[in-house]
C-alpha cells in the first residue's frame, strides 16, 4: 500500500504564507485557442517530408539495444554504419500507442501534475553551467547554488515541477553528483522531479529514489509514475548510446519521456523554418516511436526547440520571430500527433534587462499561443542557456503570474457588471467611494510580485530601484523565510542509506 507522506501543514497553507505577493498553486488551464500559423496542407507537407526523411535518410542511432527494438519493429538496420531507416506506416503505427493525457504523481498529492489537454505545465531553468546573481556575479554552478534555486523555485507557485538542475553543482562528482541531487530534490520540494539520462544507471537511481520518497512498489511506480525524463536527439539524425539508454530504463518502467530535437537554423538544420520543422519533426517522431517500442502506452512528450543564429558569428538567437514561428508550428504538430507539446521561455541576453526581458516575453507568448502543457525554462534562463539568474527567476516569475491572471475568465454577471453603481455615480462622477468598489477593492485587480507601481517621487526616494535590484530582494527574502516540506524520518534514513551505497559502489559506471 502506498505510504504518501502528507505534511502536518498543508501545501496550501505553505504556499499561502505573507513571504510573497503571488497567486495561489493551482492547475493552470489554457482558455485560448491555439495559433495555427501552418494551413492544413502545409502541415500535412512538413508530416509527410518527415516521414521521407526517416525513410530515406533514416537515423544515426549508436545504441545496439535501440537498434534492436527498431529493427524488431520492422525497420531496416543497418548494423555497420548505425543507420535505422523507417517505414512510415510503422512509425505512426508506434507514435499512435502514446497517451493523449497523463498524470505524474508526487509523494504529497496535491502536487500530482496531469500533462495534456489545455493544461500548462513549468518548469524552472535547467542544466545550466554557471549561475549568477547581482551580489556574486558570474560563476561556475555549485551545491549551494543548485540547492538555492531549488529552494526559490519550489517557493513560487508558478513553478509546477522540476525538469533538471537549475544549475550543474560542479562542486560534486560526475558519478555521484545525481544522487545527491536527487535527495535534494525530493528533501528540499514536494513537487515532481527529473532523473538524467545519460544512461542507464541515473535513470535508474532515481527511479528507485522516487519510489522509496513515495512508499510505493515497483508495480504501483509503474501504475502511477513520478519521473520524467529529456532526451534531446543529436540533431541532425542522431540518436546517442547514453540518451537511448535513458530513454529505455525509463520508458521500460513506466516513466515519462520527453523527446526534443535542438535544431538550429543554419546550424544543425536547414536555414529554412520549412526544413528545420520538418527534421525537427522527423527526429521527435523516430524518437517517440521508439518510447512505444518498449513500453506501449509509456507517457511521452512531444519537445520542440527550434530557433535561429546569428549568421554573423555562429551563436544562438532566442526569442526570435523564427523562434515565436517555430513554436507555433511545433504546437501544430503535436496537436496532429494528440500527444503533450513542451517548448521552452528562452533569451539570448547577457545580462537581466531590456533583451532578456523581451525575448523572454516573446517565448512565453508563442508557449500560450501553441497550446503548449510544458514550458520547460520556465524561469531563470540567461545568456541562452548558459547561466542560471537569480534575479531573472523573480523576473520571469512575474511574467507568468501575469499570463496566468489573464487567462482566468472574465466574470460575467448583473453583480459584476454594477449597474446600481453606476445609476449612483451618474455621469462625471468616480467610483471609488461606491459600495460596488468597497466590495472589490481588495481582490478587484492583479497584484504584482515584482512590478512597482510607486509614482516617480517615491520611487527617487526609495533609491531608485530597478526590476532587477527588487527581483534581487526578493529572492533573499525567500530564501530566509523558506521551511522545507516535512518528509517521513524513517523515509529519510533509507533514502540515506541508499545514496551512501551507490557511493560506495562508485556510483555511474555505464558513461
Amino acid at each position: 500500500m502506498s505510504r504518501r507522506t502528507t505534511s502536518r501543514r498543508s501545501a496550501a497553507a505553505r504556499d499561502s504564507k505573507p513571504v510573497l505577493n503571488q497567486l495561489p498553486w493551482r492547475e493552470v488551464r489554457n482558455p485560448f485557442p491555439p495559433l495555427n500559423v501552418l494551413s492544413a496542407d502545409e502541415l500535412e507537407h512538413i508530416h509527410s517530408a518527415s516521414l521521407t526523411i526517416l525513410e530515406d535518410l533514416g537515423m544515426e542511432v549508436l545504441s545496439a539495444p535501440a537498434r534492436a527494438l527498431y529493427k524488431a519493429a520492422g525497420a531496416d538496420v543497418d548494423e555497420a554504419s548505425g543507420r535505422v531507416r523507417m517505414d512510415r506506416a510503422m512509425v505512426m503505427e508506434h507514435v499512435a500507442k502514446a497517451p493523449a493525457e497523463f498524470t505524474l504523481y508526487s509523494r504529497e498529492a496535491s502536487r500530482d501534475i496531469t500533462f495534456g489537454g489545455n493544461r500548462v505545465l513549468v518548469t524552472p531553468v535547467s542544466s545550466t553551467p554557471n549561475c549568477s546573481d547581482l551580489d556574486g556575479g558570474r560563476r561556475p554552478g555549485t551545491f549551494r547554488d543548485f540547492e538555492n534555486l531549488v529552494k526559490i523555485a519550489a517557493s513560487l507557485n508558478c513553478i509546477h515541477f522540476f525538469a533538471g538542475y537549475p544549475t550543474e553543482a560542479i562542486d560534486l562528482p560526475v558519478p555521484t553528483r545525481h544522487l545527491d541531487c536527487y535527495m535534494s530534490f525530493i528533501t528540499l520540494t514536494d513537487r515532481v522531479w527529473r532523473t538524467y539520462a545519460l544512461g542507464a544507471e541515473r535513470s535508474r537511481d532515481g527511479i528507485i529514489m522516487n519510489r522509496i520518497a513515495r512508499g510505493i512498489s515497483e508495480a504501483e511506480m509503474i501504475e502511477k509514475p513520478g519521473l520524467i525524463t529529456l532526451i534531446n536527439t543529436n540533431s541532425p539524425l542522431k540518436l546517442d548510446e547514453p540518451m537511448c539508454q535513458g530513454l529505455i530504463e525509463m520508458a521500460t518502467h513506466g516513466q515519462a519521456v520527453a523527446i526534443t530535437p535542438f535544431t538550429l537554423l543554419g546550424a544543425m538544420a536547414p536555414t529554412t523554418l520549412a526544413g528545420a520543422l520538418a527534421q525537427q519533426n522527423a527526429e521527435a517522431l523516430a524518437g517517440l516511436a521508439l518510447i512505444q517500442m518498449v513500453r506501449p502506452g509509456c507517457p511521452s512528450v512531444y519537445g520542440g526547440f527550434t530557433s535561429n543564429v546569428d549568421m554573423k558569428s555562429g551563436a544562438p538567437a532566442f526569442g526570435t520571430p523564427e523562434y515565436v514561428k517555430a513554436t507555433l508550428a511545433g504546437g501544430q504538430l503535436a496537436r496532429k500527433y494528440a500527444i503533450p507539446f513542451r517548448t521552452s521561455n528562452v533569451n539570448a541576453s547577457n545580462a537581466v534587462d531590456a533583451q532578456g526581458a523581451y525575448e523572454s516575453g516573446m517565448s512565453l507568448w508563442a508557449a500560450f499561443m501553441s497550446g503548449a502543457n510544458f514550458i520547460h525554462h520556465g524561469a531563470g534562463w540567461l545568456e541562452g542557456g548558459l547561466v542560471a539568474s537569480f534575479e531573472k527567476m523573480i523576473v520571469d516569475a512575474e511574467m507568468l503570474q501575469g499570463m496566468f491572471e489573464t487567462m482566468m475568465p472574465i466574470e460575467v454577471s448583473d453583480a459584476a457588471i454594477g449597474m446600481e453603481a453606476m445609476r449612483d455615480v451618474g455621469p462625471g462622477g468616480h467610483f471609488f467611494g461606491t459600495q460596488h468598489t468597497l466590495d472589490r477593492y481588495e481582490t478587484a485587480f492583479y497584484a504584482p510580485m515584482l512590478s512597482d507601481w510607486r509614482n516617480y517621487e517615491t520611487w527617487v526616494e526609495a533609491g531608485s530601484p530597478d526590476a532587477a535590484t527588487r527581483a534581487n530582494k526578493l529572492w533573499k527574502m525567500i530564501l530566509e523565510n523558506y521551511e522545507a516540506p516535512e518528509l517521513d524520518p524513517a523515509i529519510v534514513e533509507e533514502l540515506e542509506t541508499f545514496v551512501a551505497k551507490r557511493k560506495e559502489e562508485g556510483g555511474v559506471h555505464d558513461n
